[in-house]
């Protein structure tokens, strides 16, 4: 089945050629369209696309709004925000990380780069464009939320999938993980996925914002001061 796409921004031209783009992929279609936030929440609940495609600004209810919206509905767990904007500062990647999105492109990003984005989305990867580093995650995800409380689930994680689950979090592909822990692929993927379902994570850029604000990784400083996550 292709990649059901919901289109959420406020300037009709830039939708019109994200829907042409989309649409000559026999794997994706667009199955609605909207201008601002409110609209892009209610049409996520009437079609439930698998990827929501979000503009950070619009008129009303933001972006990051709708995000928040759509991620705290267990009706539609099953969808996953990709954030487009052009406003891709680290204060926004943090908040939109936090609001639960999946994934963070800028709008000047190729055709290619767009599109191989939602299928790494849809796949239920997490997504940082090179802008959207994980040196911003590993310096504003772990200033955690002071309302929210480490994840008492965390206890029910084994010391593997603790393992697994911070080198995540330092940004490894599951190939990158296997190579440093002697496991196949398919293995990490599991422990990941075990994870996640221990967790509650949506998907693996959830499993990241769980990793840093509840203390299972740290960042260090690092020479040029900035900070890197261990």
């Amino acid at each position: 089945m292709p990649i059901r796409i919901l289109l959420a921004d406020d300037q009709e031209l830039l939708r019109i050629t994200f829907r042409i783009l989309i649409e000559e992929n026999p794997d994706m279609e667009v199955v609605g369209e909207a201008s601002d936030g409110a609209q892009a929440v209610a049409l996520t609940r009437t079609h439930r696309p698998d990827i929501v495609l979000m503009d950070i600004r619009m008129p009303g209810t933001d972006g990051l709004a709708a995000t928040t919206a759509i991620c705290r509905d267990p009706n539609l767990a099953a969808t996953r925000v990709l954030i487009l904007t052009t406003f891709e500062t680290d204060e926004y990647v943090a908040r939109a990380l936090r609001a639960g999105a999946s994934g963070f492109l800028g709008k000047d990003v190729s055709a290619y780069t767009l599109l191989d984005g939602i299928r790494t989305v849809a796949s239920g990867e997490a997504l940082l464009s090179p802008t959207a580093t994980q040196t911003l995650i590993t310096r504003f995800l772990t200033t955690a939320d002071p309302q929210s409380d480490p994840p008492p689930e965390l206890t029910a994680l084994t010391t593997r999938e603790r393992e697994v689950m911070a080198l995540a979090a330092e940004g490894k592909t599951n190939t990158e993980i296997a190579d440093d822990l002697v496991l196949s692929p398919l293995t990490v993927r599991t422990h990941i996925q075990r994870a996640m379902n221990k967790l509650g994570a949506r998907d693996r850029a959830q499993l990241v914002v769980i990793a840093y604000q509840s203390g299972l990784v740290h960042p260090r400083p690092r020479t040029n001061g900035t900070t890197d996550d261990r």
